[in-house]
């Protein structure tokens, strides 16, 4: 197993574990779903709360169904994109990238683990400023937009000698 590969899968656990903890104390600890809202940071005019959600689509809640098959295909493809990109993190270049695939396969598998045990993803983190309120998130989600965000720099600021390596 390459070095680059180690690391990612270690990340990929390390945020697995993350946000399985958090959506855990959210729902058992914290019961969210009984209480709807609690305040964390700021107020007024720009804050963080934690909200409860159950997302049953994908990023922002796109492709949501009530159907039963609908979260189990959504986790079927997330599987399927995860071990693509664990195949991707074999044979990466670099860290980073092995870093940021790392993110985005624990942030994949941790909600394709609450798609199979709820039938959607427990969301939580309530962004809001001025009156406008980001789609409400998790630490998977958090992983997967950081992971995809670093895979897009490496894209833009790769060398040209880096990107006839690959």
């Amino acid at each position: 197993m390459s070095a680059h590969l180690r690391r990612g899968l270690s990340l990929a656990l390390l945020v697995l574990l993350a946000d399985q903890a958090s959506k855990w104390w959210i729902l058992e600890v914290l019961n969210l779903p009984a209480r709807r809202n609690v305040p964390l940071l700021g107020g007024g005019d720009f804050g963080l709360d934690l909200t409860m959600v159950w997302n049953r689509g994908v990023t922002f809640g796109l492709l949501s169904g009530s159907e039963p098959w609908h979260a189990w295909a959504l986790a079927a493809l997330a599987a399927a994109i995860a071990v693509f990109l664990v195949r991707w993190m074999a044979k990466a270049e670099n860290n980073r990238t092995a870093l940021a695939l790392g993110a985005i396969v624990g942030g994949a598998v941790g909600n394709v683990i609450d798609r199979a045990r709820f039938g959607a993803v427990v969301d939580f983190v309530d962004a809001y400023a001025w009156g406008w309120h980001w789609y409400v998130f998790n630490v998977a989600d958090a992983a997967i937009v950081l992971g995809v965000a670093v895979l897009l720099i490496e894209a833009v600021t790769a060398r040209p000698s880096e990107q006839g390596a690959s």
